[in-house]
């Protein structure tokens, strides 16, 4: 059985708009006697929370536990930023509206690279891409356990460009410090190493050999516009394979009729939540594995809805390779690639960007246009030039024509006479076809946390997650970040089967034994011990912006998304703007910035997060800027500040 996996919050668009000032009181909760005697009013609802362990959303008012950071029916905030004092930086706080790029625009102006002249960790000279990863030459956990604790503001020292007080950067691996934990115990004190990663040495175990298993993992995401069929793709996949049984087919099957959607059976395998059933569309990341010729494969499957984008970059982020899934219905396809509220246009920039440059593009639901080879060819014309201008090669996309409900091309040749005209793969022969990116075995583990499971009656924590560098095995120490705090690994799963090794690149479920639950929280990093990431709330980054209406200006308040973490964020310097050929300085200390510009800024986040400067960890290094429900920038941590307190 596939395993589901929340990984993130949840929005809706009319409670996403700004984080200004969500703290607002309900008439009926006011007590007045109060408010007459000259005492700030204070709500019944948060006195109830006092006295329960709980707190209320002011939005939906629903009870969330003191451990949650948003509420988890709408998502909103806990502790939204802190209001900026200065006019200025309080008037470009507002909340921004963007468009997104359209096909034309993005070939005309392109969403070009960034140079820079640096090396990375083995001494080789590194072109980093604010979107080879980002651009054209070419970016938590289930609600119960998001425990993250957040500041009820975020500091700044610096809050404008001309500042001549030069940032404090990170010379070792970790300063010594004493962090408070969650649990009120002061954490045990860390110092980094100070010698580099590069001096790092592996043990013989860390590095594959011939006798291990022949088959490597493949972690795979399917993106796409809501209602394209991903869910049903997905299961028809797993049923076909054998991952999902007949019995349990017809389980589904009978209960999708009884509420009288009897097509959505298949989809029904991933998407398990009354609430994702009742609404018919996905709403976090379900987790599926099966076996092909050539792979272990891990099926990501994403959700298609805007509200949901933030729990498709926390998911999708551990691809190696994407299936893109587009609707061939006349009228559904354009909705999806249209310019306002098409996620296959933002899924495929974000899939760009979180490093993947080998896509299988889907062409779903043939059957509803008779599987027109003219409509398959108007599709793969127009989505090829949008998939060009975002930094996919050709040779590097793959179209399948097909159709999940009457099981075409699916894990055979069509056995449709009128998709005669298709002389390509099945969609299960492209994805054999894939070949693996790079795996880091000779760096130090570095596992982030997408998911915790916490067993209370068995006093175990569990934490889901995929190896980004290094190697774990069953009875290796290993340190949980931000915590600071050792743990043993005391068992390994990977493909829901117990394994005593798991290497980088593999998506594995890790038993923690000597920490407490509430020290381990989604968004954060299992590494070596003697090689801790690094901790903070201020970076440095280097940005594309892409299409928006309204200027980026010092002091604007956006949504900050890094690997599984999510952090409400503000600008507070704009260091410079950047050519978007050469990579150098254009001009210094702008005032905005615009659509489709290459920049340098410094942000601050309301708590800290576990980053790595791209150069060093890229799966640590890469961001995306999100607001009003939209991501306007996608970009790489150019430099690590030290951690403002």
């Amino acid at each position: 059985m596939p395993r589901k996996v929340d990984y993130g919050f949840r929005y809706e668009d009319d409670n996403y708009d700004v984080y200004e000032d969500y703290d607002y009181d309900y008439a009926d909760d006011y007590d007045y006697e109060e408010e007459e005697n000259g005492i700030a009013p204070v709500t019944k609802a948060k006195q109830e929370a006092s006295r329960t362990g709980v707190w209320r959303c002011p939005i939906c008012t629903y009870d969330n536990e003191n451990s949650m950071s948003a509420c988890d029916i709408c998502g909103v905030l806990r502790n939204p930023l802190v209001k900026v004092n200065n006019k200025g930086d309080t008037a470009a706080a507002a909340a921004f509206k963007f468009d997104a790029p359209s096909p034309d625009d993005l070939v005309s102006n392109g969403l070009r690279s960034v140079k820079s002249k640096s090396k990375d960790s083995r001494g080789r000279g590194t072109n980093f891409l604010v979107e080879s990863e980002l651009a054209a030459n070419g970016l938590v956990s289930s609600s119960t356990s998001v425990t993250r604790e957040r500041h009820n503001g975020v500091e700044e020292n610096d809050s404008t460009s001309g500042s001549g007080n030069k940032p404090e950067t990170f010379n070792t691996r970790m300063d010594t410090e004493s962090l408070p934990s969650k649990s009120g115990k002061a954490r045990s004190i860390i110092e980094r190493k100070t010698e580099s990663i590069s001096q790092y040495i592996p043990e013989k175990w860390m590095t594959p050999n011939n006798k291990d298993d022949g088959l490597s993992q493949l972690n795979l995401a399917i993106v796409g516009h809501v209602d394209s069929g991903k869910s049903t793709l997905s299961g028809r996949m797993l049923h076909l394979l054998g991952r999902i049984s007949q019995k349990e087919m017809h389980k589904y099957e009978k209960e999708a009729k009884q509420q009288g959607k009897g097509s959505f059976a298949f989809a029904w395998a991933l998407d398990e939540s009354a609430e994702e059933r009742e609404r018919g569309i996905t709403m976090t990341v379900g987790v599926a594995f099966f076996t092909s010729r050539k792979y272990h494969v891990v099926l990501l499957d994403s959700p298609g809805h805007r509200d949901f984008v933030p729990n498709m970059i926390s998911g999708a982020t551990q691809a190696d390779a994407a299936i893109l899934v587009v609707d061939a219905s006349m009228g559904s396809f354009e909705a999806g690639i249209d310019a306002i509220g098409g996620q296959t246009r933002e899924h495929a920039q974000l899939i760009r960007s979180f490093g993947v440059d080998q896509i299988i593009i889907v062409v779903n639901k043939m059957d509803v246009v008779e599987y027109s080879k003219e409509r398959f060819d108007v599709i793969k014309q127009k989505l090829g030039t949008f998939l060009r201008s975002c930094g996919f090669k050709d040779s590097s996309i793959l179209w399948i024509p097909a159709s999940a409900m009457e099981n075409q091309n699916l894990v055979a040749n069509p056995s449709e006479a009128r998709l005669s005209w298709f002389k390509g793969p099945s969609l299960l022969d492209a994805i054999d076809s894939l070949q693996l990116p790079e795996r880091d075995y000779s760096k130090p583990l570095l596992m982030p946390i997408c998911d915790v499971i916490k067993s209370q009656s068995q006093g175990q924590v569990t934490a889901c997650g995929k190896l980004e560098s290094g190697a774990i095995r069953t009875g290796s120490k290993v340190l949980v970040m931000p915590s600071g705090i050792t743990a043993t690994a005391r068992s390994l799963e990977r493909d829901s089967q117990l394994c005593n090794i798991a290497r980088a690149g593999d998506n594995v479920t890790v038993n923690l034994q000597g920490i407490e639950g509430n020290q381990v929280t989604a968004g954060g990093v299992i590494c070596h011990p003697d090689y801790p990431v690094q901790v903070t709330n201020r970076l440095q980054l280097k940005i594309l912006v892409l299409d928006i209406s309204t200027p980026i200006v010092m002091g604007s308040q956006l949504e900050f998304h890094i690997h599984h973490a999510k952090e409400a964020a503000r600008i507070v310097k704009i260091l410079s703007l950047l050519d978007p050929k050469t990579g150098n300085t254009t001009k210094k200390s702008p005032r905005c910035l615009l659509a489709k510009q290459n920049a340098i800024v410094e942000v601050v986040l309301q708590g800290p997060v576990c980053v790595e400067e791209y150069s060093s960890c890229r799966a640590l290094g890469r961001v995306f800027l999100r607001s009003s429900g939209r991501t306007i920038a996608l970009g790489i941590v150019t430099q690590v500040i030290k951690r403002e307190e």
